[in-house]
């Protein structure tokens, strides 16, 4: 068999997620988009836009979750 350059291409097509939200939170979110368009010059924007970012500076700046994240990609499972 012809050895490639790339592996397993992984699947990267999004997952829709449905989940409630505390009022409070929802507010502070709908504020931020305010606060944050106001920076940037731009309207409002929209709370579901906020998430996924947030979500990712979160997990990319929890340091036990990179720690445990490297120990387990060590072991031989993927850590994508």
């Amino acid at each position: 068999m012809t050895k490639l350059k790339l592996g397993p291409i992984a699947d990267d097509t999004p997952v829709k997620l449905t989940v409630e939200l505390p009022a409070g939170l929802h507010r502070d979110l709908v504020l931020y988009g305010e606060l944050l368009g106001r920076s940037g010059g731009q309207g409002a924007v929209a709370p579901q836009k906020l998430v996924v970012p947030m979500l990712e500076r979160f997990i990319a700046s929890d340091r036990g979750f990179a720690k445990a994240r490297r120990s387990i990609s060590v072991r031989g499972q993927p850590n994508g």
